[in-house]
Order: C-alpha cells, then sequence, then structure tokens
C-alpha cells in the first residue's frame, strides 16, 4: 500500500524512527535480492560451469588446447608425409619408456650393394633405432589342472594329487580374470553389462548374471581383508569422516543411499602408520549410521558441520566424546563460490567481485600456504610452526570476519558463509593447539571422488546389499591405491592364495604387507 503525505506522522522523532525502519526493510530487500541472484548464478554454475576451484578450469582449458594442437600437428604430419620433401635431420627427442615393458626387436634389411657406386664391400658401423609405444590387445587363456591318477601296482588302490582350491567356490574365473572384473566395476566405472559385451566382442560369453554372482562370491570371500582394514583405520588418533549420496534402484525410480567413508591418513603429521580407508553403505543419511560406525572410537574425527555428528560430540558419549575438527576447506569454498559467481556469472556480465568474499579468500589462501610448508613434520614441529606463523594469521581472520560480519544484512550469502565458522570457532582453531590436526578434510573427500565420477558411468546401485557390497569393494581397492599398490595386481594375488591361506595370518595379505613382501621376493 502506498503512503501519501497525509499518512506521515508530524513528530519528527517518531518520523524519524519510521525512516529508520523503512532503511532498513529496504536493505533487507535488498540483500535478499543479491542472494537470490547469486543463488541462481551457483545453481547455473553447477549446471554449466567448471566445477574446480583456484586454477583447475584455466588448466583444462590448456590442456584442450594442447590437445587441439598435438591433434593438428599430427595430422599436418601425415599428410605431409605423402607429399615429396627435400630430406632433412630430424631433431633427437629423448622419451624414455619403463624398464619393465618387453622390447621387441625389427631389424629392417641392410641394403646388398651401396646405392651410389653400386659396391658390395658394405661395413656396418652403427645403427638408429626408433621407437615406438604400441599395444596387444589382452588375451583371454584357458588353464588346465591336469590331476594325474595312479593305480598302485601292489594294493591296487588309485592315488591322485589334491585339486587346488579356486578363489571362489564351484567357480571356473581364475584370480586375474576376477581381479580385472572387480576393478574394472569399482575402480574403472565399467558395469557389468558393458563388460559382457566386450568380453562377447574378443568371443567370450560371459553373461551379466554370472560376473555377478562372481563377484558377490568375491566380496564374501574378501570380507575378513576389508573387516581388518576397518580395525587399522579405527585404531587410528585422528581420522578423516564424509559421505556422499548414491542412487538406487528401486520399483517405482531410484531412491538416495548414501555411501560414507573413513579415512586414517597419518602421513601430514609424519606418522609410520600405512594409510588406509574404510566405507559403509546406509539407505538414507540419518545420525544414527555414523553413531554406529564410531561406536567404539574415542580420537578425532575431522569433517564438514553435518548435523549428523553432533551427537558423537557430547560429552557424556560412551566410552567417551570424540573431538571435533572442522575443515578448513569447506568454509573457504563458500566464500570462494561467492567471489567466484560474482565475477563469472555468464548471463549477468554487470555484476562485480564481491569484495568481502574475495578479501576472505585471500586470507584464507595466506593460512594454506603457510599449512603446506610444515606437512610430513612431525606434530611437535607442527604445532610450533603454527604457534608462531599460523596463529597470527588466524586469529587476525577471526577478528576481521566478526567485524564484517557485524555489517551484514542477515540475508547475505558472504554472512551465512562466515556464520558457518564463526558458530564453531572451537571445531576450526582446534588445529593450533594439535599437530596431529590437518587444517582441511581432503582425505576423506579424494576417497570419495572416484564415485562422484562413477556415478555417470554406472548411474545408480541395484540394490542395498549392491552397496553393501560396493562398499567392501572400494575399502579394498581405495586402500591399496593410498598404499601405492596396483589394485588389480594384488586382488589377483590375494583371490589366488587366499583360499589355502592361515585364517590367524590374513594381516599378512593386507596391501602394506603385500607391497613390502613383493618387494623381498623380487630382490
Amino acid at each position: 500500500m502506498m503512503t501519501t503525505a497525509d499518512d506521515l506522522p508530524e513528530d519528527h522523532d517518531t518520523l524519524k524512527l519510521a525512516l529508520i525502519d523503512a532503511r532498513a526493510r529496504l536493505s533487507g530487500a535488498e540483500a535478499l535480492i543479491e542472494h537470490l541472484q547469486l543463488l541462481i548464478a551457483k545453481m547455473k554454475r553447477e549446471l554449466f560451469g567448471p566445477r574446480s576451484e583456484r586454477s583447475q578450469r584455466l588448466i583444462d582449458q590448456l590442456e584442450l588446447q594442447l590437445e587441439e594442437l598435438a591433434a593438428a600437428a599430427g595430422e599436418d604430419e601425415a599428410e605431409a608425409a605423402s607429399i615429396p620433401v627435400r630430406g632433412f635431420t630430424r631433431r633427437k627427442t629423448r622419451r624414455d619408456f619403463p624398464d619393465h615393458l618387453p622390447r621387441r626387436r625389427i631389424v629392417h634389411p641392410a641394403p646388398s650393394s651401396c646405392p651410389c657406386c653400386g659396391g658390395t664391400k658394405l661395413s656396418k658401423i652403427g645403427e638408429d633405432v626408433t621407437k615406438t609405444l604400441d599395444v596387444v590387445p589382452r588375451q583371454l587363456f584357458v588353464t588346465e589342472h591336469v590331476r594325474e591318477k595312479f593305480s598302485c601296482r601292489s594294493c591296487e588302490k588309485i592315488s591322485q594329487p589334491p585339486a587346488p582350491f579356486h578363489a571362489i567356490a564351484r567357480g571356473f574365473a581364475g584370480p586375474s580374470l576376477l581381479a580385472m572384473i572387480l576393478v574394472d566395476k569399482y575402480a574403472n566405472h565399467q558395469p557389468l553389462n558393458r563388460q559382457s559385451e566386450q568380453f562377447a566382442r574378443e568371443g567370450v560369453d560371459l553373461s551379466v548374471s554370472t560376473m555377478a554372482d562372481h563377484v558377490g562370491a568375491c566380496a564374501a570371500v574378501l570380507l575378513p581383508l576389508a573387516e581388518l582394514i576397518k580395525a587399522h583405520v579405527f585404531a587410528a588418533e585422528r581420522i578423516h569422516g564424509d559421505d556422499t549420496r548414491v542412487p538406487v534402484l528401486a520399483k517405482v525410480k531410484t531412491k538416495t543411499g548414501r555411501l560414507w567413508t573413513y579415512v586414517r591418513d597419518d602421513r601430514p603429521f609424519g606418522g609410520a602408520a600405512p594409510p588406509a580407508a574404510v566405507y559403509y553403505y546406509s539407505p538414507d543419511r540419518g545420525g544414527a549410521h555414523p553413531a554406529r560406525h564410531l561406536a567404539g572410537y574415542c580420537g578425532i574425527l575431522q569433517a564438514d558441520a553435518y548435523g549428523g555428528f553432533d551427537a558423537l560430540y557430547n560429552a557424556d558419549r560412551k566410552p567417551g566424546p570424540i573431538k571435533q575438527a572442522g575443515c578448513w576447506a569447506h568454509a573457504r569454498r563458500k566464500l570462494f563460490e561467492l567471489a567466484d559467481v560474482a565475477s563469472k556469472a555468464r548471463d549477468n556480465t554487470s555484476t562485480v567481485i564481491s569484495p568481502i568474499a574475495f578479501a576472505a579468500v585471500q586470507k584464507f589462501d595466506a593460512i594454506f600456504a603457510q599449512e603446506r610448508a610444515i606437512h610430513g613434520l612431525s606434530p611437535d614441529q607442527r604445532l610450533a610452526a603454527r604457534r608462531r606463523d599460523v596463529a597470527p594469521l588466524v586469529d587476525d581472520l577471526i577478528e576481521w570476519m566478526k567485524r564484517e560480519r557485524a555489517k551484514l544484512s542477515g540475508h547475505s550469502d558472504v554472512a551465512k558463509a562466515f556464520n558457518y565458522m564463526l558458530r564453531r570457532i572451537d571445531a576450526f582453531t582446534c588445529f593450533l593447539n594439535d599437530g596431529r590436526i590437518c587444517l582441511s578434510n581432503n582425505a576423506a573427500e579424494r576417497a570419495m571422488r572416484g564415485i562422484a565420477i562413477g556415478r555417470k558411468a554406472w548411474l545408480f546401485a541395484g540394490s542395498d546389499r549392491g552397496g553393501e557390497r560396493t562398499a567392501v569393494m572400494l575399502t579394498l581397492i581405495q586402500t591399496a591405491r593410498l598404499n601405492d599398490v596396483d589394485p588389480q595386481a594384488w586382488l589377483a594375488d590375494v583371490l589366488a592364495r587366499i583360499a589355502d591361506h592361515k585364517i590367524n595370518d590374513l594381516a599378512a595379505l593386507l596391501p602394506w604387507h603385500w607391497s613390502r613382501a613383493r618387494i623381498d621376493r623380487a630382490a
């Protein structure tokens, strides 16, 4: 409703209060409009824009340009090869292929006579070798286990060597084939139907149902190793935690399940324990699931501000409270998106960079730069460096954020990003008093990256049980990767040996023990 001059109060103080109130409402409306504009730009950025931070978009652009230039150069060179030109000396470029690759030497026939004078007295003075990298398609073969029978001439009894153990009961697939199927499905994101089509092109009939049976049997056989990895992870003083969605096939439409991960990585503070990751599946994101996962854990949990973790931090929790450590990368990302969207929104070129968000990102980056310099040092060394170099930067950032927050409307996205951190100051600053705590939760986010990529390939999990199998296999594969072990080679060896391996010595098959044993055998 419009206000006329007759409706305005005549009292000066009342008029002043009305003006202040009108200005406050206008400021709030402007902040709300700006919030909605930024929200629309963020959603468009998620749909159409680059997803990574810092210079990744520039790297992607340069890599694309490099790919196009390399392809164009190869095309031009192929066209030029058919045109007769004068001979030239090619500039020598050194290309070192890995030593473990087998070599196939092809010696081209030497001339039987001199092309200049026709003489036949030729003497070899050297050779030029041009190396090219080539590939042979994978070879499928049948292994025949022959057990000869013998009859005793004395007692007429028949003897025969015992049958070898198979990786899975009544299975006809060898351990290397099983490992390849598992790694292709869970690490390379190739669903079984696509693998079946590829086998068919190679002349081998492996149905989806057959491979699915093999996958389920392998998950059951390898489950004890996953349990050992789980025990190793939760024996850590500090772990990283995160979760991500995973679509699950249901009767009418897919439902949204969750995959959780907890990562042990002591390398940032010089720890000698091998890194490992354990995964869990749940049909929803309820807080009861992390409470069950961490029922016996009492260390430090580095994670985002998910509310389902809050019960773990209670002082009266049994067997004891878990210490909360915040993720500075999450806090920075909220501000980075605001500063980046404000400057990169494609449909609004008049939008300018948010100076407060941009300044906050710069302050965050200064702290991250100091942290990178102490990566890998002992907890005491990290603590001393933090108190000397990092603590002043953190104190300055927090005081600056409090001052700027007081000037902002509650509708402002920058204010909300500041609140995310200011309401959890203890969780975000506890790293200043503990050298074991990292600045970010990137270890868990890296463990989830493959799942985010894989969702585009396999689209959804087949069932809740399928999600649980996925958690088991990801535990094994990701732990192997963290220990610089080829998951396919490791799984093939484990599947070949686990059936007759001593149950009380399964720890010898874990990736970090397996890699050392393999080096010792090679030596």
